[in-house]
């Protein structure tokens, strides 16, 4: 039996699995980041668990990675680091190797989910898929027979960068996660009396939680504020239909937790932002792996990098 690990780095959370041939994940490693202890912090926890957890008991043939922010996908080097200090410049896949003696493979976090979707989750029947993923930011991946497809760099499939007009504002500051925290706190300190704003409370981020319950309540705020940013999303799936025209384009990360509500209004508004050719557009789905995407998007790329040796 071979095992494989995949190694998902974030902002807020740091993940290790271990996955058998199947791609099944067998054991399951969670923190949560300390900001303050920086990129230094979470390697002492990558190698912690490695030497200590993963290795002597599995064996594992290779890793994998998705690391949440511009990597270079060839060389494994991390490019840029939004969340946490100290990931600029480092030789991530060096590094893992250089602790673990094994093959390593790097790539954006959204590319990996991307690629687990495509290949573990919704979009499994599918040859061409579009995952866009609405968490702390936007971003996205395009897979085409199974393959994650790659532009040059520093990166591609960057629909949350792509503009919504020309005063700057992108589509990342409109849908994403954080956008739509923005968008709740206002409504509440603007209706103070509403359904939306009781089950808010004292609550000072993730608002956007509270959406889909104060919705399930008929509160007209909570749909307004649903619908407005499905609209924009739609808009911005529309350009990836035109640009690249996939079968399945599929919804994940904090936001698509909500559900049947988002996906419907996405489809409900997708088709005035399409030219008639294009009509009535690709599948639209949520996606199915839920935490475990990026993990299982990285045991592929370990996978894979074991087949070509």
């Amino acid at each position: 039996m071979k095992y494989y690990t995949g190694i998902e780095i974030g902002g807020t959370k740091l993940q290790l699995v271990v996955g058998d041939e199947q791609l099944n994940i067998i054991e399951h490693f969670r923190y949560n980041v300390n900001k303050e202890k920086g990129a230094a912090g979470i390697r002492e926890q990558i190698e912690s668990t490695i030497l200590n957890e993963i290795l002597e008991k599995y064996s594992p043939v290779s890793i994998g990675v998705g690391y949440g922010g511009p990597v270079d996908h060839v060389t494994g080097k991390v490019r840029v680091s939004h969340h946490i200090g100290g990931w600029s410049g480092f030789e991530l896949s060096s590094w893992l190797h250089n602790i673990s003696g094994l093959p390593v493979k790097v790539d954006n976090d959204a590319n990996t989910a991307s690629l687990g979707e495509a290949v573990k989750g919704a979009g499994q029947l599918y040859d061409k898929v579009f995952y866009v993923t609405l968490g702390s930011g936007m971003g996205g991946g395009l897979v085409i027979g199974k393959e994650l497809f790659h532009g040059n760099m520093p990166g591609e499939s960057e629909i949350g960068l792509t503009l919504f007009d020309k005063s700057g504002a992108n589509f990342e500051s409109r849908c994403c996660g954080w956008a739509v925290d923005g968008k709740v706190r206002q409504y509440v300190a603007d209706h103070p009396e509403t359904i939306l704003a009781q089950l808010v409370g004292e609550v000072e981020k993730s608002e956007a939680q509270f959406l889909l319950p104060a919705i399930q309540q008929d509160d007209a705020g909570a749909i307004q504020i649903l619908e407005s940013t499905a609209d924009d999303l739609a808009f911005g799936l529309s350009h990836i239909v035109h640009l690249f025209n996939p079968e399945v384009i599929i919804i994940g990360g904090g936001l698509s937790l909500i559900g049947d509500p988002i996906l419907d209004y996405v489809k409900k508004h997708i088709g005035k932002y399409l030219t008639k050719a294009f009509q009535p557009g690709p599948e639209i789905k949520l996606a199915s792996l839920g935490e475990d995407v990026v993990g299982i998007g990285a045991l592929l790329l370990a996978k894979a990098v074991s087949e070509k040796l």
